[in-house]
């Protein structure tokens, strides 16, 4: 196998070219390593090939025994190893590069930042298809037209089919339809599929052109009324002030935290900027925390908005993946709209970049390649020389504490927009209250009042399936996973007990294994379990579950959404995907079901998560102009979190904490990093990273050993997990350079530790997650 260079990453002016003599190439390959490889070119490369070599292209290399795809990320003249010792690379894929070099440098520091191979890193961020070798060319549309049985029909033919008189019209009109279109107009792919079979359509794919990528703007007579251009709504003080700060730094990097309160327009502040990096002819990027988020949020902005714009999450195929990324780089989308590594998308012309509900703990990817979507994002602002905006209710106090030291500015909405009010939150105490399936007498005759109203409710439970433990009443046994320190989840459709950590599911027992019982029975409340209550108590009204299982399926989310939107009375019950930024101008009841569950978390973030799990999901109501109300049930009312919420707000209450994390010396006052380990027998971990420990020791000077503390080996809260037995260990510093250091020179040397082939290991600096 080829040498290996070590880790020294290039900084952007040693980006240099080697006279093609003695051209070395040094690639970020897609391995384990954290290093990157040198190679020489290959056999058939002509020196102008070579003298046209930039940073950022693909190349092929022979590794072991298979054919890898690298990127190149310098070429020098000379190798740090023998030059006999050296591999040629297998061809050049590309002859410009993919990559612009602000995002090689974002690449690079953030594989030096989050200690990852930087060929990992490198393959993460290209969409699979160019990961895979192919082309980077647009791969093209699918596109439906008129046949000629189509082009000879008249439209009173179908006059018991409006929809597909529709389609006949618009295609007699424009010709062709392709997917975007589709959306845009509503268009029932049922009836464009009738459509087909009868022949009346046809498809092909075309080529997709940059003028039509570009996205030309559709003719209002062409739109249904529902995809016409959306009025710019009018701005409240602090929105106008908050758009004309961030205007006035397009073009230079700033970072801003839009601290508003739920409904207090956000998006709107986020359309009014957009508008003016749009008029500069630059691009924005947008990342929202969850898929679910994202449909949403396209239909606003392309209301908004008539130009091209580009989405990105894992939802799409690997084709369009590519040509959303492709569009973006090229310059012709104006709005990439996407996940958290959407981030990574390269613009032509960077405008800015905004993270909606930046205080998400999604935005962290939490195995591989553990990066901070959010800190990346600041990073490459600045490296782009671009603002950014952090939006957020409920800030993480990470981002307030920047804020409110300086280095952000922090721009706040205090009030709702339009007439809209703030919901007035109530804490109901159960203690002494009789429980009918979870639902206390007073809450559900908030139920009932507020749909006699023709009113809609969203009950809350972080909870999903039927119940969270089956236990045998005569023994006491209780349905445990075999491969995690965890009870399986009963789940009633279809019957079936399932592990929600490591997903393993097995048929609900009929008896109990250990007395051979009978009588089992479920404890505890999921939204299954809920929902059946529900529609029990409430027959005359709907219920709707919104959770992982009765949206796993595509656009199941959207139909449960848009019946909701449709405005008839009825419940909804879910976890906290109902909680992330959707607008129910409906909702006039909020009730949280349990809200005891995260108050008493061995995290040190527990209570930061739980005030913003609580606040978020309570601003879903009263966001039109009827008022609001949130009722909390709770057995421990007078608990400090709670009080703090209910009396002086979200703020109030993370300046309180930001207090105690300063005494304590915890995040955002320290640097955290840990190092996992995991393995099948109980005792590899803790060994091995009792020698990490030493090896940490011996690499800490005397006046660091002060400075930068150990904590363990300790097992994981959640020690055994889908099989696996973990420990971990923390390391913490007040100051992120001596952590850095340490680590740079630590993960080198485990590297080549023996011990470390029988465990699985892994750093995560800035760890979000500490379970």
């Amino acid at each position: 196998m080829q040498t290996a260079v070590a880790l020294n990453m290039p900084k952007p002016d040693s980006f240099s070219h080697a006279p093609h003599a003695s051209v070395i190439l040094r690639l970020a390959v897609p391995s384990p390593l954290r290093r990157l490889f040198d190679y020489l070119p290959p056999l058939d490369s002509t020196p102008a090939q070579l003298e046209q070599l930039q940073p950022g292209v693909r190349i092929s290399v022979p590794f072991g025994s298979r054919t890898l795809v690298a990127v190149l990320v310098s070429t020098q003249t000379q190798a740090s190893v023998e030059h006999a010792k050296l591999r040629h690379a297998t061809a050049i894929l590309d002859q410009n590069p993919l990559l612009p070099q602000a995002l090689m440098e974002l690449y690079l520091w953030a594989a030096q930042y989050y200690q990852h191979p930087p060929g990992e890193v490198f393959s993460t961020m290209l969409p699979a298809l160019l990961r895979q070798g192919r082309a980077a060319a647009h791969p093209g549309r699918k596109v439906w037209r008129l046949s000629a049985q189509g082009r000879q029909l008249d439209t009173d033919a179908l006059r018991r089919a409006p929809r597909q008189r529709e389609i006949l019209e618009f295609l007699t009109e424009h010709e062709e339809l392709d997917r975007e279109s589709i959306a845009e107009l509503e268009i029932s792919p049922v009836a464009l599929s009738a459509m087909a079979k009868a022949g009346f359509v046809e498809t092909s794919a075309q080529p997709r052109s940059p003028r039509h990528a570009a996205g030309k703007a559709m003719p209002e007579s062409a739109m249904p009324e529902s995809a016409m251009p959306e009025k710019v709504l009018q701005l409240n003080a602090e929105q106008l002030q908050a758009v004309n700060s961030i205007r006035s730094t397009i073009g230079s990097f700033g970072c801003y935290l839009l601290d508003g309160v739920t409904g207090s327009g956000k998006t709107e502040v986020y359309l009014q900027v957009i508008a003016e990096v749009l008029r500069q002819s630059r691009q924005a990027l947008v990342l929202v925390p969850e898929i679910s988020l994202t449909p949403q949020t396209i239909s606003r902005f392309r209301k908004r908005f008539q130009c091209r714009i580009a989405v990105l999450h894992s939802g799409l195929t690997d084709a369009e993946r590519l040509q959303a990324w492709l569009e973006a780089r090229d310059g012709q989308a104006e709005i990439v709209i996407g996940t958290r590594s959407a981030l990574f998308t390269p613009l032509a012309r960077p405008g800015i970049i905004i993270i909606d509900e930046e205080h998400d703990g999604s935005f962290k990817q939490q195995d591989g390649f553990r990066y901070s979507a959010r800190d990346l994002a600041i990073v490459r602002a600045r490296n782009e020389d671009i603002g950014i905006v952090l939006g957020s209710a409920t800030p993480s106090l990470e981002t307030l504490h920047n804020a409110l030291t300086g280095r952000y500015q922090h721009l706040l909405l205090t009030e709702r927009a339009g007439i809209a009010e703030r919901p007035a939150l109530r804490l109901l105490d159960t203690t002494n209250e009789v429980l009918q399936e979870g639902f206390s007498a007073p809450l559900l005759q908030d139920i009932a009042d507020h749909l006699q109203r023709g009113n809609q409710v969203l009950m809350f439970l972080n909870r999903r399936g039927f119940a969270p433990t089956l236990q045998c009443a005569d023994c006491g046994w209780v349905a445990e996973c075999l491969r995690c320190d965890a009870r399986l989840t009963l789940h009633k459709t279809p019957p079936h007990l399932r592990c929600h950590h490591c997903d393993a599911r097995k048929p609900v027992d009929r008896h109990c294994p250990q007395c051979k019982s009978k009588h089992l029975q479920a404890l505890g409340l999921g939204t299954e379990r809920s929902e059946g209550v529900l529609a029990s108590l409430f027959p005359d009204t709907r219920v709707l579950r919104v959770d992982r299982d009765t949206t796993r399926r595509k656009n199941e989310l959207n139909a449960l959404l848009n019946e909701v939107h449709r405005g008839e009375p009825c419940i909804l019950i879910g976890t906290q995907m109902l909680a992330k930024g959707h607008h129910f101008p409906c909702v006039t009841l909020v009730a949280v079901l349990d809200a005891d569950a995260g108050l008493f978390s061995a995290d040190f973030r527990g209570q930061e998560h739980t005030a913003q799990l609580l606040m978020q999901v309570a601003g879903r109501a009263g966001r039109a102009g009827q008022a609001g109300e949130v009722v909390i049930q709770t057995r421990h009312a007078n608990h400090n979190t709670l009080q703090a919420l209910v009396q002086q707000g979200y703020g109030s209450f993370a300046r309180t904490i930001l207090k105690e994390r300063q005494a304590a010396g915890m995040p955002p006052f320290s640097h955290l990093a840990l190092i996992r380990a995991e393995a099948t027998d109980f005792r590899s971990p803790e060994q091995f990273l009792a020698l990490v420990r030493q090896c940490a020791e011996r690499l800490l000077g005397p006046a660091e050993r002060t400075a930068v503390t150990l904590m363990g080996p300790l097992p994981a809260p959640m020690e055994k997990r889908a099989g696996k037995f973990r420990a971990q260990l923390l390391l913490q510093s007040a100051q992120r350079s001596l952590l850095q250091n340490l680590l740079s020179q630590l993960c080198p040397a485990l590297e080549s530790m023996k011990e470390s082939r029988s465990v699985r290991w892994s750093v995560d600096v800035d760890p979000q997650d500490m379970i």
